[in-house]
């Protein structure tokens, strides 16, 4: 397959010289002018974002420079929060591998998981694959509905795992699945995947059904000849802002989990066995109350996000080629 490039030039291409920089405000004045009606439908949308996301992040921050317990104003410390994050606090470093470990399994898992289902499903009938889609959805809508997985790790004999390897004369006593350090991040593990087929999931079901079908004959004229091509050369490069929404759901939700993990192993759990950032987060922030610590902690987290972000999109940027 050969792929047409484009190499028309851009139209306009702001210099760094002052007077070029005066043109290119005038022209961006002059478009938000004559484009004033989209820009006041967008206005609602860009306030509420900045004012609940892009402001509680520069606050969050800054506060992490400063030591701040809620009581007394915020003072400036520097690098302290940080450099006591990362030299002094053995907790946190354990929260950092056993997330990285998490996500680096059940990220790109998930996220193959989604889209490969999606595909499968997108080949149904509409009646079958809308009824399909809502099963596979359902775990990720159904609230606590995780907790049934305590029934099935439970410690005790009635627990449906120990139950029945008791049974098959496996084992003869119960194991401590969600006690014992060993097990409890494998489990967190695989309860994480059975959810992750929620907003990813959708998108790419989504993404699927506009993908103009006329490509695929195309193809067929120009040398596709199997479905793995299909895949590669016109399926997932049609796809590409789902596939980027969808990288970066699944990787906030594989750095970012804590829920699952705090009610399946507790809190803190067992030797810190499933202790992850965002639950050393919850510690500082919602019970010790050491705001500054906690927002360099978040602060940390962010970049995480960020820089596996940026490595996920550049990665799109090769699909099809």
């Amino acid at each position: 397959m050969q792929k047409v490039k484009n190499t028309a030039e851009p139209l306009i291409q702001p210099r760094l010289s002052p007077s070029g920089l005066r043109n290119y405000w005038a022209l961006f004045g002059k478009d938000v002018r004559r484009d004033k009606h989209l820009y006041v439908l967008l206005a609602p949308y860009m306030v509420l974002f900045l004012l609940f996301t892009v402001l509680p992040v520069a606050i969050s921050i800054i506060f992490s420079f400063t030591h701040f317990n809620m009581l007394e104003m915020p003072r400036w410390i520097g690098w302290e929060n940080y450099s006591k994050l990362l030299w002094n606090d053995d907790v946190f470093l354990i929260g950092v591998k056993n997330t990285l470990i998490f996500s680096v399994v059940t990220g790109p898992v998930s996220y193959i998981a989604c889209f490969l289902f999606a595909w499968l499903i997108n080949e149904l009938n509409p009646k079958l694959r809308a009824f399909m889609t809502l099963i596979f959805f359902a775990p990720s809508i159904s609230g606590n509905v995780f907790f049934i997985w305590q029934i099935i790790f439970s410690s005790d004999s009635y627990g449906i795992i120990n139950g029945l390897l008791m049974q098959l004369g496996v084992i003869y006593e119960p194991i401590q699945w969600l006690q014992d350090p060993k097990y409890m991040l494998g489990i967190i593990m695989l309860v994480q995947l059975w959810l992750s087929l929620g907003t990813s999931f959708l998108a790419f079901i989504a993404g699927l059904q506009t993908v103009d079908k006329t490509l695929y004959e195309a193809g067929a004229v120009d040398g596709v000849k199997n479905r793995w091509q299909e895949l590669w050369f016109i399926t997932l490069p049609s796809m590409r802002p789902q596939l980027m929404f969808g990288a970066v759901i699944q990787i906030t939700a594989s750095l970012a989990v804590a829920d699952v993990a705090m009610a399946l192993a507790g809190f803190p759990s067992v030797q810190y066995g499933a202790h992850t950032i965002v639950t050393h987060l919850v510690d500082y922030g919602t019970i010790r109350f050491e705001m500054g610590y906690a927002s360099a902690i978040a602060t940390v987290l962010f970049v995480m996000m960020l820089g596996s972000n940026l490595i996920v999109q550049k990665l799109l940027k090769r699909v099809g080629e």
